[in-house]
């Protein structure tokens, strides 16, 4: 059992409870349907970033223990998984589905616990969404034909996946799942910061009773990851994280045969225009920063206000700034939980110094932080110049760069103006606004009156430096096939 968190902590009834969780002391990797240990004989500590203390050892794989994982996977895709049916293989999915949601409230504590989320985040949005996308590409498994009629369609063989730290379980969902409903095998590597919920859904599969070998997990820093797209018996690298890691990855893979889908970094602009509705608007931009501490890729880190409302929103939204609670993960009052790591609190603390000496005006809402753990205050710069590294550099933490403007060709080309492209989100009451920008914005994804909502139905990718190919609906399933 894991032993339930109190250091430094008053604990109360809003408080989830810990005792229903299982932790194993030492997680070994899930090849070939069953847990090995490493070649390497390595281990390495995940810590619960709330509290600084150890949550289990993890596997630390090298490239033997991803040879054997790749090894596995192409012998199941060769024996089983290329000649079980389309409608079994979504009766695998679907189960697999089923028994996340039995487990539900045990995924959402270990992901708090490991990645440092609001719980409440945890519960309603990431558990549910990991199971819709699973459920979604079980209903596709046995469509394909008709998705994508007179074209001969094929599974590429076997994926490599790296996911990364924000988003630990829905990331795996968001890329095992549609390359299982397309036939594939998988070897996939978890964040070395928040392995735990990949290793409890390796449970769930082998659970499930998958066959050996079609979904193999292995754990690991940045060398395990290289091990999986240097492979040469990969056939497909899907990758999210950093705009850096991708672009190496990109270089590694020049050349060969591999297909890639790499969903990359973002600054994204959430655009506030002077008809919108602005108390709406407000939480609006507080979900669309400060929601998972901001780290999230498509997070609306680059707020743009009309000059006309500009003094009605800034406090609109201090206020609403002022009443977050910084603090627990597992207690169901908190809004802003633990930065994932102190390396990534470090950075955003560099960053809160650059605007600084930038000369941005810097806010942060006066709440006390914890003692213990890496924490941040949401924090919001004003007066923040288009050349600022706010602007131009991915943060992914809770601060926000906020500039004006005044016409729509004007936010357009600032909004338009950085190496990213990957979300976007507009405020306004008319809806010829609306399409005007929309049309106009280089983002994958553009919100309109709202922000941060996701389908499993909706596909998701971004234009230049924040990646190409897109994850979810019809288009994440193509990036699985061959086609004719």
């Amino acid at each position: 059992m894991a032993k339930k968190q109190t250091k430094g902590w008053d604990y109360s009834p809003a408080l989830e409870s810990t005792s229903h969780v299982e932790l194993k002391k030492r997680y070994d990797l899930y090849i070939n349907g069953e847990w090995v240990k490493p070649a390497s004989k390595k281990y390495f500590k995940t810590i619960n970033p709330a509290t600084e203390e150890v949550l289990a050892e993890v596997a630390h794989a090298n490239d033997e223990d991803v040879d054997r994982a790749v090894k596995a996977a192409r012998k199941a895709y060769t024996d089983v998984w290329s000649k079980t049916s389309p409608s079994e293989r979504a009766k695998y999915i679907y189960r697999i589905a089923r028994l996340m949601q039995e487990r539900s409230r045990e995924f959402a504590v270990i992901e708090s616990l490991d990645a440092g989320k609001v719980i409440r985040e945890s519960r309603d949005i990431d558990v549910p969404l990991a199971c819709n996308h699973f459920f979604y590409n079980a209903g596709w498994a046995d469509k394909l034909e008709y998705a994508f009629p007179n074209r001969t369609i094929a599974p590429l063989g076997v994926a490599g996946q790296i996911i990364p730290w924000n988003f630990p379980l829905l990331m795996a969902a968001w890329k095992i799942a549609p390359a299982l409903a397309t036939g594939n095998c998988i070897v996939l590597k978890p964040a070395e910061t928040t392995p735990l919920t990949a290793l409890k859904l390796a449970e769930i599969i082998h659970d499930s009773g998958l066959p050996p070998g079609v979904v193999n997990i292995v754990t690991g820093y940045g060398d395990t990851g290289a091990a999986i797209v240097n492979h040469e018996d990969v056939d497909k690298i899907a990758f999210t994280g950093s705009t850096g890691v991708g672009k190496i990855i990109q270089n590694a893979i020049a050349g060969t045969s591999k297909k890639a889908t790499l969903e990359l970094g973002g600054k994204s602009a959430n655009i506030i225009m002077d008809d919108a509705p602005l108390d709406q608007a407000v939480e609006g931009i507080v979900n669309g920063i400060f929601f998972n501490q901001g780290h999230v890729c498509c997070a609306g880190s680059r707020l743009f206000i009309q000059e006309g409302v500009y003094d009605k929103v800034i406090e609109k939204l201090k206020h609403r700034m002022n009443s977050l609670i910084v603090g627990n993960p597992l207690d169901k009052n908190t809004d802003i939980g633990a930065i994932n790591s102190k390396e990534q609190l470090d950075i955003i603390n560099g960053y809160l110094k650059i605007g600084q000496a930038e000369g941005a005006e810097m806010y942060q809402s006066p709440c006390d932080l914890p003692e213990t753990g890496f924490y941040c205050r949401p924090t919001l710069f004003m007066n923040v110049a288009q050349s600022s590294r706010l602007v131009q550099e991915e943060i992914f933490g809770p601060v926000l760069a906020i500039q004006t403007f005044r016409t729509v060709d004007e936010v357009i080309q600032k909004a338009n103006n950085t190496p990213f492209g990957l979300a976007a989100g507009v405020w306004t009451d008319k809806g010829s606004r609306i399409f005007n920008l929309t049309t106009k914005l280089r983002a994958g994804v553009v919100w309109a009156n709202t922000f941060n909502k996701f389908d499993p139905a909706s596909p998701f990718g971004g234009y230049k430096e924040s990646g190409f190919g897109r994850e979810g609906g019809l288009h994440g399933l193509e990036g699985y096939l061959k086609m004719n």
